[in-house]
């Protein structure tokens, strides 16, 4: 089990962008290179095999481009983990959960089966492949959740997954139920949601869904699904059988009907909802015995409204977490040897990247998306920002390679935690001074980047003929030569601009990481146990 995930909504957030993101993170005794591409619509597949179930599918012959955050290694397909498109659609894919024994009875997974004495007969579709089947034919975050759902329904799944589908102004999560079934729910936009391999939704309304489909969306036999399955198991006040079989219930808690809870899970899963809750909302009482949520409560909000507003740092921060200023911090000094090793943290070892996908409402659609990247391990880095809509990104975060080498931020990255963390005091000020560089710079970059792309955009107009220009009563985009962008001029200048802004943030985190790395080096060197001097004969 890996990732984590947090979802904002625009009216939570620090700038009204809507925000998701995600650590992802990789199996235990593994660790999945990442890169960051973008595709073509020539370069889209129109006939789509998965290379764990075999299934295939044909595609629309209609994709848009797209940016993501794969795997390096296609032993295991494509594995896009996150993007967004040129229609500011954004996915994160997938937060892996599980249901119950009984859900998995009533609707099995869609597994692989080997060719033996029979054919070989396909699996369904999971994390492998979702974003690569949604993402490039969908223009809102509603078209999203309907066309996976329609894929889960026709082609089932082989793994309980969450699922993540953004645009401007709307977030929605995912949730696979058995093979074939799905539950969708928005966030609402003064809320944040936190999931951590487990199944989250924890309130559900079939009424909306099979009406008006305002905050909720499911898979088309539901209702029927959970009756004829025996699946819930809510205790109400006592009556008759009769009206107990005619009594439909409408509104209930998914994690009751679907979900699964192990002692496991209060290892594993459950103290990082506690541990981001806590730093979201940290007026409550979260550590006394008297709390009303521990690390162990299976009853931890899926949603809540945040004290303040979330920022891109407080994500950034709770996505590589280790539970700071408490007991359980693997790094910490509070508590007992027992207690900081007690739960598993929010920032591990086996983390391949975070993306968190902001899309900004104030900017124009050609650059309204933003991707903040960071690879390798959370404690020992930060995310910077890149824009989505491009048709190329920087070598540095693009190119890779299986094997290590300091030319590419992922092994970077990965250089740097392995060497800081047997010194975490010792080289705390130098991951600290380089975070906040990077931060401070990202954020400079992208103002000045759109600052110049309106300017542009301004002056582009005011050449134009009135003829020329769009209808004050036209949508955005329309007559502009690119999506969102109003000039001609725009149209050939913004992604080159975009692209610009990326590399000279691909630029800033070469040389900074490559002098942090120096840097703890240096710094670790001079702690090794076997260091020896002869001036310490004398100390």
């Amino acid at each position: 089990m890996s990732c984590t995930t947090i979802l904002v909504g625009k009216a939570a957030s620090y700038d009204g962008s809507t925000i998701i993101a995600r650590d992802d993170d990789s199996g235990s005794g593994r660790y999945d290179p990442k890169r960051f591409i973008a595709v073509a619509p020539k370069d889209q597949p129109r006939h789509y095999r998965s290379v764990l179930s075999h299934v295939e599918i044909d595609l629309p012959d209609n994709p848009c481009r797209y940016s993501i955050v794969p795997n390096v290694l296609n032993n295991r397909g494509i594995l896009a983990e996150a993007g967004a498109n040129e229609y500011n659609v954004a996915m994160s894919a997938t937060e892996t959960i599980a249901v119950n024994e009984r859900v998995a009875a009533a609707d099995p997974f869609v597994e692989l089966v080997p060719a033996g004495e029979n054919a070989e007969i396909p699996g369904g579709i999971g994390e492998e492949d979702i974003i690569t089947l949604v993402l490039p034919y969908v223009r809102t975050a509603r078209e999203g959740v309907a066309r996976l759902g329609e894929l889960l329904e026709e082609y089932g799944t082989y793994e309980s997954n969450g699922v993540i589908i953004s645009d401007v102004d709307e977030i929605w999560y995912v949730e696979t139920i058995g093979g074939h079934h799905w539950i969708a729910r928005r966030v609402p936009d003064d809320c944040y949601a936190t999931i951590p391999n487990q199944l989250g939704i924890d309130d559900f309304d079939l009424s909306d869904a099979f009406g008006d489909q305002r905050e909720y969306m499911c898979s088309a036999d539901l209702r029927e699904f959970i009756v004829d399955h025996h699946l819930d198991r809510t205790m109400r006040a006592h009556t008759s059988r009769r009206a107990v079989a005619s009594h439909r219930r409408d509104r209930f808690n998914p994690r009751a009907v679907f979900g699964d809870s192990t002692p496991k899970d209060h290892i594993y899963n459950t103290p990082r909802a506690w541990y981001m809750q806590r730093h979201l909302n940290p007026s409550e009482d979260w550590d006394s015995p008297n709390a009303r949520f521990t690390p162990i409560s299976d009853d931890i909000p899926w949603c809540r409204v945040p004290e303040r507003k979330v920022s891109i740092e407080d994500i950034d921060f709770l996505l590589g977490s280790h539970f700071e200023d408490t007991p359980y911090d693997p790094y910490g000094t509070l508590g007992t040897p027992e207690s900081r090793h007690r739960y598993r943290p929010i920032g591990v070892n086996r983390t391949g990247h975070m993306v968190a996908i902001q899309l900004r409402p104030y900017a124009p659609e050609a650059s309204r998306a933003v991707m903040w990247i960071s690879y390798g391990s959370g404690p020992f880095t930060t995310a910077a920002p890149f824009y989505a809509n491009v048709r190329d990104t920087p070598a540095y975060l693009r190119d890779t390679t299986p094997e290590v080498s300091t030319a590419n931020l992922y092994w970077t990255n990965r250089l740097i935690a392995v060497i800081a963390d047997a010194h975490w005091f010792e080289t705390q000020n130098l991951i600290g001074r380089y975070v906040e560089q990077v931060r401070v710079f990202g954020h400079r970059l992208i103002e000045s980047t759109d600052a110049g792309i309106a300017k542009a955009i301004a002056a582009s107009t005011a050449k134009r003929s009135p003829a020329d220009r769009p209808s004050e009563d036209a949508p955005a985009g329309v007559g502009d030569g690119m999506t969102g962008v109003g000039g001609a001029a725009g149209a050939a200048d913004v992604p080159a601009a975009l692209e610009g802004a990326n590399e000279r943030m691909a630029a800033f985190l070469e040389t900074h990481a490559h002098t942090l790395l120096n840097d703890v080096l240096y710094t670790s060197s001079n702690l090794m146990h076997n260091s020896f001097a002869m001036s310490d004969r004398w100390i």
